[in-house]
């Protein structure tokens, strides 16, 4: 038998340090370089080399790429899909050990060191002292995850598992997730190519804690989803020293922001778990510079997250929030005109963004309107959700007639929730995992929904009633920089699981990997689960005979 390139703990450990060394921040040169890295390390291994057509670059935008890899066995159908992304966020928080961010060894040590220990925390510090942690950005989150599913396919091209895998990697989860994305319609297309039958999509981020304090090790059989309503507040532009012949847009956004923030109307509970509580991600008047002018436009993002509901039906209660605030929002208005004795600006409206296209297209047609959201699509500086929202106020500028009004929109990104915990595969899968575990002296639970959003969220999509219809009608961007591809998420039909290392501290400068967790018992651990689900017939079992 082939000697394994990435066999051992120790082998192993050096294929995620070398994976961690190629800085692949979000949006950077290296997040672009990273993924033709891959394809050239999984050329080493002798399966790719002779099967060069398995191992396949695809565009992820922006001069990004994804990655697949397939082992397939010649007489079976049955996959396993396996999911990472190779991005990371930004590393600015490590401040004088910025250099070292990327270099988990050489961090690790250096953090021991007194003058960069005393400004840890204290279970920090005792983490390190073990000897038991590798730091570094990404060693949990997550190419820890993709030198597994490496050094899985590896094994099993060598040892001709019954079972085909097929390795996917990608860009971009931290921000859009356009990686997943792009990958979703290449997973349909493969899976036609080469006659595949999706038998489960496994995903391989870190076990996250629930609490500060929890040191639990967890299997999630799904993920939570996430949506962001937006607002626009536009109100009557005056001078301050005539304040009560206009109306600022600071005023409006606050009645709205005040009912959002925790309310409990977006709660769902599932399975015995429940959602976190909505809250205002961002919130701003859109003056570009001071001046005694009143701020008249304004621009509101909510989080909320979901189990069950479709974005139709958060829409439907967004607006019913924004109705009530914004009666309470005139109500206060009309008591101020009446004590001061005017007549005021009028009463504040809601609409949703596909009326207010509708009414823009009516006045001032189509052609004008494409114009005019072209010119704001083209502005390379602003994101999807600052496109979003300026096009909504392009278009309420040129239609102040509806104003004072709260326009509300959808910004990206949109995580459908995916979870498979019913599927007796992924019961069986889980109570396999934790039998597993127990010879390593660990206990580990399953959690429902993954609370640290994936990409799993892009497959196994189920949506009889077109829920996701208010999604593309409200998202400005719509069909431009940004869409979800909805019906070929829901050809990708098998149950979800994510299976990974026990980890510490994502997105921190204490970002750490648990190393024996990572190189000694999750390989076990996924290999002992592949290799529950062999369909064992009688032309597979020729092949293993």
């Amino acid at each position: 038998m082939n000697e394994l390139l990435w066999g051992t703990p120790s082998t192993l450990r050096e294929l995620l340090c070398e994976l961690v060394s190629w800085d692949s921040r979000t949006l950077t040169k290296g997040e672009r370089t990273f993924a033709p890295k891959v394809a050239e390390k999984l050329k080493e291994l002798d399966y790719f080399r002779d099967q060069p057509g398995h191992l396949e670059l695809h565009d992820a935008g922006l001069g990004r790429q994804l990655v697949t890899a397939l082992y397939k066995h010649p007489e079976a159908t049955e996959t396993i899909v396996l999911i990472s992304h190779f991005d990371t966020v930004w590393t600015e928080e490590y401040g004088v050990l910025e250099p070292l961010a990327f270099h988990p060894e050489e961090l690790t040590k250096k953090l021991m060191e007194p003058a960069h220990n005393a400004d840890l925390p204290e279970a920090v510090r005792i983490d390190l002292e073990t000897g038991k942690y590798l730091f570094g950005r990404g060693t949990m989150d997550m190419k820890m995850g993709l030198a597994l599913h490496m050094q899985l396919i590896e094994k099993a091209s060598v040892e001709k598992w019954p079972i085909n895998l097929l390795l996917t990697t990608v860009p971009d989860e931290e921000v859009n997730s356009a990686g997943m994305r792009a990958a979703v319609t290449e997973l349909v297309r493969i899976r036609e190519e080469q006659g595949l039958t999706y038998k489960l999509f496994l995903n391989g981020e870190p076990s996250f804690s629930q609490n500060p304090t929890d040191i639990e090790e967890y299997i999630y059989s799904g993920t939570i989803g996430k949506i962001m309503p937006a607002a626009l507040f536009y109100g009557k532009e005056t001078h301050v020293g005539e304040p009560l012949k206009g109306m600022t847009a600071n005023f409006i956004s606050s009645f709205l922001t005040q009912r959002m923030e925790w309310n409990e109307l977006f709660r769902e509970t599932d399975l015995g778990e429940t959602t976190p509580l909505p809250v205002s991600l961002q919130q701003k008047d859109l003056k570009l510079q001071y001046s005694t002018q009143t701020p008249y436009r304004a621009v509101a993002l909510y989080n909320v997250f979901l189990f069950k509901r479709t974005a139709t039906e958060v829409m439907d209660l967004f607006e019913r929030v924004a109705n009530e605030a914004m009666d309470a929002c005139n109500d206060r208005y009309k008591i101020i005109c009446d004590r001061e004795q005017v007549t005021g600006v009028g009463e504040v409206k809601v609409l949703r963004y596909e009326q207010l296209l509708e009414h823009a297209v009516r006045k001032l047609g189509l052609e004008e309107v494409k114009r005019l959201k072209q010119e704001t699509l083209t502005n390379d500086e602003w994101d999807d959700r600052e496109k979003s929202l300026r096009i909504v106020d392009t278009l309420m500028i040129q239609c102040q007639e509806l104003a004072p009004a709260t326009v509300l929109l959808y910004a990206p990104p949109y995580y459908p929730a995916v979870n498979t915990s019913n599927d007796p595969l992924v019961k069986q899968s889980i109570e396999l995992m934790k039998k597993t575990a127990k010879t390593f002296g660990n206990e580990v639970e399953q959690i429902h929904y993954f609370n640290g959003i994936c990409d799993l969220s892009y497959v196994n999509y189920e949506d009889d009633a077109n829920g996701w219809a208010a999604f593309e009608s409200n998202t400005p961007v719509w069909g431009d920089t940004y869409s979800v591809p909805f019906t070929e998420m829901a050809q990708l039909k098998a149950p979800v699981l994510n299976v990974g290392p026990f980890g510490k501290d994502a997105h921190q400068r204490t970002e750490r990997l648990h190393v024996d967790s990572a190189f000694v018992e999750m390989p076990v651990m996924l290999e002992t689960l592949v290799k529950s689900m062999y369909v064992v017939n009688e032309s597979l079992e020729t092949c293993v005979g």
